[in-house]
């Protein structure tokens, strides 16, 4: 693991990530969003109150406002850092010298994966001041921030790895794009709209009790769903109600970190497996 960290992939990578503008360019846009969204709810909520202050209740919207658009702009991003990490190299016809290295299949996959992550982990760190903005109202624990933080970084690291698998097994970056694109779509989207299905099958099927039936499908479905889970995180009663839908009384962020977790192994694995396999079919 130490050789891990210290491998000349990622000292390469992180070198020509931060020597390049467009990366300081992409933090500006990034922050500038991030502030439109705050300042733009402070004068809003000043404005159309007439009080000239913020309450704490307001500061929880506030606060949950910009745990969604990080969340937005961390499941925008990542895809466009890491879906071309390994297609871009074989586009360029650099992967077989990289490929005849002295570096592990690992030591390359962990190290462009790693450049990615230091990146939106400087992000997330950027947009630190702007959370402060809700702490200063009050109604906001440290606590629930720095959960909120573990649980990005978990989703973070999930993306990634999806999206550096799907770059190591096509060999085209854009159709790797938009193929990981595609998978947040459906973790974002179309887990969402399962979700509402099996509810409404439930609720509607002749002599069902609601109260009576289980819904571990549905259940399963908002597990794995990232605004579920923000919702949950920064509204705690919204557990209690997704308790009352599904009555599966189990907690929607270990069903989250598990399955996260096991995504982001799985899809190193077989971008470790399939490195070096792909080339030997090329030849």
């Amino acid at each position: 693991m130490r050789s891990a960290f210290n491998n000349p992939v990622l000292i390469k990578e992180l070198k020509l990530r931060f020597r390049s503008f467009k990366s300081f360019a992409g933090i500006l846009f990034y922050l500038l969003v991030l502030s439109v969204f705050v300042f733009g709810f402070i004068f809003m909520s000043t404005n159309f109150t007439g009080s000239g202050f913020i309450n704490p209740q307001q500061s929880v919207i506030l606060f949950g406002l910009l745990t969604y658009v990080q969340m937005a702009l961390i499941l925008f991003i990542t895809p466009g850092l890491t879906a071309g990490a390994i297609s871009t190299e074989r586009e360029k016809q650099t992967l077989n010298i990289l490929l005849t290295s002295s570096q592990s299949s690992f030591q390359i996959i962990f190290g462009k994966m790693s450049s990615s992550i230091v990146f939106l982990l400087l992000l997330l760190i950027a947009g630190l001041p702007l959370y402060s903005l809700a702490f200063l109202f009050g109604g906001i624990s440290p606590g629930q921030l720095l959960i909120i933080f573990a649980f990005l970084i978990v989703t973070m690291l999930a993306i990634a790895s999806i999206g550096v698998m799907f770059s190591t097994l096509i060999r085209k970056t854009i159709i790797s794009m938009i193929t990981t694109y595609g998978a947040m779509l459906f973790l974002t989207g179309i887990t969402a709209f399962f979700f509402m299905i099996g509810i409404s099958t439930i609720e509607s099927s002749p002599g069902s009790l609601p109260l009576k039936n289980p819904a571990p499908i549905s259940h399963f479905w908002a597990t794995i769903n990232p605004i579920a889970l923000m919702l949950t995180l920064i509204s705690p009663e919204t557990s209690d109600s997704l308790f009352e839908l599904t009555k599966i009384h189990f907690p929607v962020w270990a069903g989250y970190l598990i399955f996260y977790i096991a995504i982001t192994v799985i899809c190193l694995f077989i971008s470790v497996k399939k490195l070096r396999v792909n080339m030997k079919k090329k030849k």
